[in-house]
């Protein structure tokens, strides 16, 4: 299975000066959320703090939740190295099922790591709740699922149905109190239920 195709591309072309606005908004806004935590992270906080016009931040950022995406975005390099060129099962080189369930273990942990910005990255006035572009997540499954002998399952409806699961919905059913006090024992939970759900749905 090396040959698997990667499922996350080059990012945009973007001017020199739009790089440097972004970078300093992004460096700006993680310098806040340490200090006072995300009720005091505004569009207009940041555009005061950060010593750039509003029009610059809303065109960046487009909302408060958009702020939060942006730092999410940021954050989610990492996990995204790791399946483009890290070891096995979460990296190349594993049958797609295996790197499926090492995929759902490695998201759930890193939403627990980053649960605060994810919550806060959600924003219920979008129509579409993942956006207007596929999320790297789903296009990521929908690539495994395609590498599996699923018979005449639907693979981008599973996909759709296995992202549900995976990101920003799962956050809305894990209380703070839940996570500040048994934290270990709920991401190991969420992970041995994605496993079972995955080799339930895609073993032969």
């Amino acid at each position: 299975m090396n040959g698997l195709p990667v499922s996350w591309g080059a990012p945009r072309p973007e001017r020199a000066d739009a790089a440097r606005n972004r970078a300093q908004l992004l460096a700006t806004a993680r310098q806040m959320l340490t200090e006072s935590g995300p009720d005091q992270l505004t569009m207009d906080a940041l555009a005061e703090r950060s010593g750039l016009g509003k029009g610059t931040v809303f065109r960046r950022f487009g909302t408060r939740a958009g702020i939060f995406q942006g730092l999410l975005d940021e954050v989610e390099r990492g996990l995204q190295e790791q399946v483009l060129s890290g070891p096995p099962p979460l990296g190349p080189g594993a049958p797609p099922v295996d790197r499926l369930v090492a995929y759902g273990r490695a998201r759930v942990r890193w939403l627990m790591e980053n649960t605060e910005i994810a919550r806060f990255a959600l924003d219920g006035r979008q129509p579409v709740p993942g956006g207007s572009q596929t999320p790297a997540s789903q296009m990521h499954i929908r690539m495994l699922l395609r590498h599996m002998d699923l018979g005449g399952l639907n693979v981008d409806v599973l996909a759709i149905q296995l992202t549900a699961a995976l990101d920003g919905p799962l956050l809305l059913y894990l209380s703070t109190d839940a996570l500040a006090n048994a934290g270990p024992q709920v991401e190991q939970n969420l992970g041995a239920a994605w496993q079972d759900l995955v080799e339930r749905v895609c073993r032969p």
